[in-house]
């Protein structure tokens, strides 16, 4: 493949995937590229496999959005260079399958991490007012306590306030580096598993445990029913605090709804501040369309900021990415932005004027699947009735106050049953992988 487009396909891939899941399994490929055929080069077996089943279709619409053109994409293991033989031979050892990692990995917590978000462009209003302020005690210790945990749902800002956090603790650092973990739950497990099969796992936990100075650890959540990772994570947990360092915590539940999670690391969980996080108010989510237009350098009128603020209610990013289209949609047709132009784009997402209850969600689940409610409470496990069911949890959890526990009476399913649908759903989403963009399609086709 061309250098330059093998460049300009790794920049999207690494701004659409996690930075743990780019670093470990992306940047370690070459490519070739011959006519409508892409060949990625993977330096080994193991890679090579993971990729395959994991990051093929992210990939190929990477390069057929890069291309304009379909893309056939293959992945191949990387020929070894030759060596050329010396007078003195040097006995070789045999390489062990436990050691089939990525050629350029090393079990290290600690990377350069790209601060995405600062305070300056989070938009406070009374639904994350509190968060915020806890945000920025923790950064002047202003905050009686080194361990916060976020909570809020999806799209509401955590991830934005968890890098503004680590931004400001970089610049305000006094030391030549300060050591800065950020990293997701999923992130912390791999390079776990993958520090045990490299037999790293002693270098691995010295390095959490005695070299980081801020942990920054997103969807905690994960941690659910894992048990030998939650025992990781506990000791981590443990000897931070001992060491007096700060930790920040985000998830879409609070600690007490974590059912399948060691009640120890339940209670290290809640034993700092604990800051919850709600949809924005109306005058927040017109303040955050005229933030984001003056980034993209565009003005919008002000009949078309409210009316973006006044049908997209629930989801920060579902609002600037409508933002985004109508900016780019405008752009493409040569036309100015209209209250016309603006509806046109509103068509694709959820309007959401007051929230669904329960009944509503059943119903709209049911027709968008095509699956009768009689089966969505079934024992049924077709991958259509399973995706569909996870669904309806997530939209219960999103738009009803109703607990876990009562999604799960009223659709046939245990608490934890619930609460491994709704993880699953978020996982798709915000990795974006196919299935992820299928959903918050279906999701936002939710209009009540």
């Amino acid at each position: 493949m061309n250098a330059d487009l093998w460049q300009k396909l790794l920049l999207m891939l690494e701004n659409r995937l996690e930075q743990g899941l780019y670093t470990l399994w992306i940047r370690p490929l070459t490519a070739r590229f011959e006519g409508n055929s892409l060949e990625l080069q993977a330096p080994n077996e193991f890679v090579a496999t993971w990729v395959r089943e994991r990051l093929l279709d992210v990939v190929r619409e990477a390069a057929q959005e890069l291309t304009g053109r379909r893309v056939d994409l293959t992945v191949a293991v990387r020929k070894p260079v030759a060596v050329a033989e010396s007078a003195s031979p040097v006995p070789q050892m045999k390489a062990s399958p436990a050691l089939a990692l990525p050629l350029d990995y090393k079990p290290r917590p600690i990377a350069d991490t790209r601060w995405r978000f600062s305070f300056d462009d989070f938009v406070v209003g009374p639904s994350n007012e509190l968060a915020c302020a806890a945000s920025k005690g923790m950064c002047n210790d202003a905050l009686a306590a080194d361990h916060l945990f976020l909570s809020a749902g999806p799209g509401l800002g955590k991830t934005h306030l968890l890098h503004a956090i680590g931004r400001q603790l970089a610049a305000r650092s006094n030391r030549s580096r300060l050591s800065i973990a950020c990293l997701s739950a999923e992130e912390f497990a791999t390079r776990l598993v993958l520090a045990i099969k490299a037999r790293e796992a002693a270098r691995f936990k010295s390095e959490f445990r005695d070299s980081v100075d801020v942990l920054l650890l997103e969807d905690i959540h994960f941690f659910q029913g894992k048990g030998k990772l939650q025992d990781e994570l506990l000791m981590t947990l443990k000897a931070l605090q001992t060491r007096g360092c700060k930790v920040v915590l985000t998830s879409s539940f609070l600690p007490r709804e974590l059912d399948q999670v060691d009640p120890q690391l339940v209670s290290c969980f809640a034993s700092g501040f604990l800051a919850l996080m709600d949809a924005p108010d109306f005058a927040t989510r017109e303040e955050i369309v005229r933030r984001k237009a003056r980034s993209l350098q565009v003005q919008v009128p002000d009949d078309v900021t409210g009316l973006l603020a006044e049908r997209l209610t629930t989801d920060i990013r579902q609002l600037e990415s409508c933002l985004n289209n109508l900016v780019l949609k405008a752009r493409l047709l040569g036309q100015q932005i209209t209250t016309e132009l603006a509806w046109q784009v509103l068509e694709n997402y959820a309007a959401q004027p007051t929230s669904p209850d329960v009944e509503r969600i059943v119903t709209f689940v049911c027709k968008s699947y095509g699956i009768e409610e009689l089966e969505l409470k079934s024992k049924s496990r077709s991958q259509q009735t399973v995706l569909a069911r996870n669904t309806a949890f997530y939209l219960c959890r999103k738009h009803t106050g109703m607990s876990l526990s009562a999604i799960g009476d009223r659709l046939c399913r245990k608490h934890s049953t619930v609460l491994k649908g709704i993880i699953n759903v978020e996982r798709e989403i915000n990795h974006q992988t196919p299935l992820g963009r299928q959903l918050s399609s279906t999701i936002g086709r939710l209009s009540c």
